[in-house]
């Protein structure tokens, strides 16, 4: 992530914090991180990786496009790059994504927040996805759909794959 993308998240995630009258040391205790590292993101340093942000997002009970929705590239790692493309305003709150993973890469996603559902529209390659425990292959054109309120994966083999992810938030599982 560049530089102003990082000290916008950095602002974001401090306003978003502070309005939930949490100190740094209580949502890094919450998200499973050093507050040494939380301060650093704040002021717009460091690396976060994507489970981090989503680690943060639920603990701030936000949806994770609440928490990058300011920043306008692709936030990536370990071969997978995530970008938001929109999030309705309506309840239940559903926001859908870009997605793309390179050959061999294996992502295990965290639980999202109570009740969150998933469903993946694959656009090119093949890839298995689905919660730990029941995974599918898909090809392009193939969609799923699965709870996301557990862990979950995503599996290339030989190819890329892109994908459009969809997530929708349960009814009190945001705010």
């Amino acid at each position: 992530m560049d530089h102003l993308s990082l000290g916008t998240l950095g602002q974001h995630l401090q306003r978003l914090r502070q309005e939930q009258g949490l100190s740094l040391s209580q949502l890094a205790a919450a998200a499973g991180i050093a507050k040494s590292n939380l301060s650093r993101l704040e002021q717009g340093n460091g690396n976060p990786t994507l489970d981090t942000i989503w680690r943060l997002a639920v603990q701030l009970n936000v949806p994770f496009g609440t928490l990058v929705a300011p920043i306008a590239v692709p936030l990536g790692e370990d071969g997978v790059q995530v970008r938001l493309i929109d999030q309705g305003k309506d309840r239940p709150q559903v926001d859908v994504y870009w997605m793309r993973c390179a050959p061999h890469t294996s992502r295990h996603a965290e639980a999202h927040t109570p009740g969150a559902q998933e469903t993946l529209t694959l656009i090119s390659g093949t890839l298995e996805a689905g919660s730990e425990d029941a995974t599918r292959v898909l090809r392009a054109g193939d969609t799923i759909a699965f709870a996301a309120d557990r862990p979950h994966l995503y599996r290339t083999h030989e190819d890329w794959a892109t994908l459009l992810v969809t997530i929708v938030y349960a009814e009190g599982g945001t705010p």
